[in-house]
């Protein structure tokens, strides 16, 4: 894609909300390449899929040839954004902030590479500044009636805002300042509710050096499911970019289940496919949904760029070898990511006769009675073998290196016996 496309670009994508000069910025991607940052605040040691929503378009602009920054928010991660939220932040120690921040750069390294792109921390700037300076260089900048008019002010005052966190948007204007007077910083992206924290950089940037500095703010729309609920979360809470957190067959399957109503505009939105490529995988939304061939290429498509192509065919493997019952495929390893967080039981390393194992090893069944009866009527499975044998005998040391044994119970209810060591 050539630099100055990437604009119309995203417009296709229904990715941008609202620009504060849109042809001015137009202009100035078709004229050099630009740089542009995001922000992320260490609030945790991880990312999740909600952070991808800014970082895609990042991604899109470090693709057309412009340099992105991440600002990692040592600084104002220790203050407290409140944009989006209804209460106050609790003030981590600067111990986990520093943990957090050492894990937020590993991830966005391994998403954007090392090649045009920049990774900066505004700790190493905010720290150095001095109240005295914060309120005469700064403080004296900003209006109060302006500041809470901002709307992520204004949501709060009802329920209450501290003076801590009332300041954040002056800071993250220092921030814009800075990069834009450092690194030739222009453009920061960030989502809807950063709209006013946006506009207070560049005001200040007008401010300090003069109305014709060429500084721009984008932001991302508010992504929304078709049933009116807020993208990124599950019954099982947020979907992370850590593989220890959610794996990566979590993640691919969380793509995978996506509504038909939803998953054009995923694809549109979370992957680098061509505009042909998309209106192709729409017309087979519309004429074949029951294949699902755009969630597959969706899962497949955001899973190989968050944990590689390697990770992404284990997924895709783990997958098929539960849609098939072929469970013996599978390896430990990816027995473990599958069953990631789902309950499960504990035992001892022995061999049980089926009946005992189901009642009184792992509780499964509720009594020897019941036991018997879903054996008989195949009703059991042990690591997706069908058993109807009562006296059939469970050695845990027969699959999966000795370390699990897997108990289906009708169609769909599994139990994942773990094996002591």
């Amino acid at each position: 894609m050539e630099r100055n496309e990437i604009l119309a670009d995203l417009e296709w994508r229904d990715a941008i909300n609202q620009v504060t000069d849109l042809e001015g910025l137009t202009a100035l991607t078709a004229e050099k390449q630009v740089s542009l940052y995001c922000g992320v605040d260490p609030t945790g040691d991880s990312l999740h899929i909600g952070h991808l929503i800014p970082f895609m378009i990042l991604k899109r602009f470090q693709n057309a040839g412009h340099h992105p920054y991440i600002v990692i928010g040592g600084g104002t991660g220790s203050i407290g954004d409140p944009s989006g939220r209804k209460t106050e932040r609790t003030l981590q120690t600067m111990e986990q902030v520093k943990h957090n921040e050492d894990a937020i750069t590993k991830q966005m390294t391994k998403l954007f590479g090392t090649e045009n792109f920049s990774i900066v921390n505004n700790y190493d700037w905010l720290s150095k500044l001095s109240l005295l300076d914060f309120l005469r260089i700064y403080g004296k900048e900003f209006p109060i009636n302006v500041m809470l008019n901002k709307e992520v002010v204004a949501s709060r005052l009802a329920t209450g805002i501290s003076f801590t966190e009332f300041t954040y948007q002056i800071l993250q204007s220092v921030d814009f300042l800075t990069l834009y007077k450092e690194h030739d910083v222009q453009v920061q992206i960030g989502g809807a509710d950063q709209w006013g924290n946006i506009t207070a950089g560049t005001d200040l940037i007008h401010k300090k050096l003069g109305a014709d500095a060429k500084v721009y703010g984008l932001t991302i729309p508010l992504m929304l499911k078709a049933d009116g609920t807020k993208f990124g979360k599950t019954a099982g809470g947020a979907v992370w970019l850590d593989p220890e957190k959610t794996t990566p067959y979590e993640f691919y399957q969380f793509w995978l289940n996506q509504d038909d109503r939803d998953v054009i505009k995923y694809l549109k939105y979370f992957t680098f496919l061509t505009h042909d490529e998309i209106d192709a995988l729409a017309e087979k939304v519309a004429d074949q949904p029951e294949k699902r061939e755009a969630q597959r290429r969706l899962a497949e498509e955001v899973t190989t760029f968050v944990h590689g192509e390697a990770a992404c065919h284990q997924a895709q493997h783990i997958s098929a070898a539960f849609f098939s019952g072929d469970l013996l495929s599978l390896s430990a390893a990816e027995v473990a990511q599958c069953f990631h967080g789902m309950p499960g039981v504990t035992i001892a390393n022995e061999v049980h006769d089926l009946v005992e194992f189901l009642v009184d090893v792992t509780k499964i069944e509720p009594s020897r009675r019941q036991a018997r009866e879903d054996i008989n009527n195949g009703a059991i499975y042990i690591n997706g073998q069908r058993q109807q044998d009562v006296a059939f005998l469970v050695d845990p040391s027969a699959a999966f290196d000795g370390k699990f044994v897997i108990v289906r119970k009708g169609k769909k209810k599994y139990t994942l016996v773990q094996i002591e060591d």
